[in-house]
C-alpha cells in the first residue's frame, strides 16, 4: 500500500493555495470596480455635462483597483508553476 509522498502533498497544497489566492484576490477588485462604476453612474445622473471627466476618473480608479487582482494572479501562477 503506497501513500502520498511529501512532494505530492506539497504540490497539492500549492494548487489549493493558488485557488484560494485567486478566489480571495478576485473578490476585492470585483467589489471595488462595481462600487466605482455605481458611483460614476450616480455622478453622471447629477452632472451629465462632466461625463468625460467622470468616465476618465472612473477608469483610472478601476485600473488601480484591478492591480490587486493581478497581484493575486501572479502569486497563484508562482504557486502553480514554481512549487
Amino acid at each position: 500500500m503506497e501513500g502520498i509522498t511529501g512532494q505530492e502533498l506539497i504540490k497539492a497544497l500549492a494548487l489549493l493555495a493558488a485557488g484560494i489566492a485567486m478566489g480571495f484576490g478576485a473578490i476585492g477588485p470585483g467589489i471595488g470596480e462595481g462600487f466605482a462604476a455605481g458611483k460614476a453612474c450616480e455622478s453622471l445622473g447629477k452632472r451629465p455635462d462632466e461625463a468625460n471627466l467622470i468616465t476618465r476618473t472612473m477608469l483610472i480608479g478601476q485600473a488601480v483597483s484591478e492591480t490587486t487582482g493581478i497581484y493575486s494572479l501572479v502569486v497563484a501562477l508562482i504557486l502553480i508553476f514554481v512549487v
